[in-house]
Parts: C-alpha cells; sequence; structure tokens
C-alpha cells in the first residue's frame, strides 16, 4: 500500500562503497537466511510504500544489478564513490524524478530494517505537509537511519561530496527537522565487521 494518500515518496538507497572494514567480502552481498543484505533492505522499501526506488552503487557495480534483479528499482553508478558518501547521496537524489514529495536516504547496511519504519516516518512527513525533514531517533534521542528529506532539500544533497554524509547537512536544520522516536533501537542496527555480521546470524 502507499506510504501516503497525498505524498509521493522514493528513496535513495545507498550500495557504492567498498566495505573495506568487512573485509575481502562484499557485506551489502552476504547472506541473511539466503537473501543478501541488500536484498533484503531494498524489499523492506518497496513494502513501506515508496513509489521509486534509485540504488546507488560504485564497487561491484555488476553484482548489485544481479543480485537485484527483478525488483522494481533504477540503479546509478556513481564514478566518484571511493571520494566518499557524500558523491553517492548527490548521486541518488540527482536521479529522483520530479513527481516525489520528499525520499528517504538509505544506508544499505541495516538487515533489520522494517517496512512499517518507512509507514511510521511517511506519516510524521505527511504531518508536516511535506516541508520538514522527519529524523528516526532512539528512547535516547540519538539519530539513526533512514532520514526522510523534502523536496526543497533536494539540491543541497545533491550538492554533497567528500566523506560528509547527510548528518552533516542535517545538523545545520535542527529547527526544520522532526524527530520521530522508535523505542526498539535494534532494527537499526547496522553491520560493518564480520563480528557485527555474525552477531546478527547468531542472534547474540
Amino acid at each position: 500500500m502507499p506510504a501516503s494518500p497525498h505524498l509521493a515518496l522514493g528513496a535513495v538507497l545507498l550500495a557504492g562503497g567498498a566495505s573495506r572494514r568487512f573485509g575481502s567480502d562484499n557485506k551489502l552481498l552476504a547472506n541473511i537466511a539466503g537473501v543478501p543484505i541488500v536484498v533484503k533492505v531494498a524489499q523492506e522499501i518497496l513494502s513501506g510504500g515508496v513509489s521509486e526506488l534509485v540504488v546507488v552503487t560504485g564497487a561491484e557495480h555488476a553484482r548489485y544489478v544481479a543480485a537485484l534483479s527483478g525488483l522494481p528499482l533504477r540503479f546509478v553508478a556513481n564514478p566518484l564513490w571511493d571520494d566518499g558518501i557524500g558523491t553517492s547521496i548527490a548521486a541518488g537524489v540527482g536521479a529522483l524524478s520530479r513527481e516525489l514529495h520528499g525520499a528517504f536516504v538509505v544506508p544499505g547496511d541495516l538487515p533489520h530494517l522494517k517496512a512499517d519504519v518507512f509507514r511510521v516516518l511517511a506519516r510524521a512527513f505527511d504531518g508536516t505537509l511535506g516541508e520538514k525533514v522527519v529524523v528516526p531517533v532512539t528512547a535516547q534521542g540519538e539519530q539513526r537511519n533512514p532520514v526522510l528529506w523534502p523536496r526543497r532539500l533536494f539540491p543541497r544533497l545533491a550538492a554533497l561530496s567528500g566523506p560528509k554524509g547527510g548528518k552533516s547537512l542535517l545538523d545545520t536544520l535542527r529547527d526544520e527537522s522532526v524527530d520521530v522516536t522508535f523505542d526498539d533501537e535494534s532494527v537499526f542496527s547496522d553491520i560493518d565487521t564480520p563480528d557485527d555480521y555474525a552477531r546478527f546470524i547468531t542472534g547474540a
């Protein structure tokens, strides 16, 4: 079902990094119950009701295309991926269609993420009439991802470069954002290292 009866939302799924902390393997292509992590995240995004999903690749573009084949999404290959996450956000946001009122920026390494997270954030976005940034936070007020950005800020996201991500921009926009608290922090747990992956697999 659509995330909102009024506002069209998209998402940028970031899959452009080299996952160097994970070792020789690509963490986003590691399997969770037989499904690559990046596929699991993409499926939850699509189930959350977005009308458009753009996947930004860099390293191993062909492997991502193969893994995500059959899903209703588009790819953007970022030639500057090794310069930092800012370039991938810029490439993805720049590829979004003009019909969208807002878009999520979603790191690809969040295997616990659920479709309901996107729906909850979308409802809060509706409440701002699509004007404010909607930020998921923990019970302690710590910012997490994915963040939902209004269209009016797309140009500023598309101007990001280097290693600075959306948080560098978000820190300047506290008066223009709305926090949504999630009591279950586990939905935002990411995977950076083989130990993170092992804990996820074992449920530790």
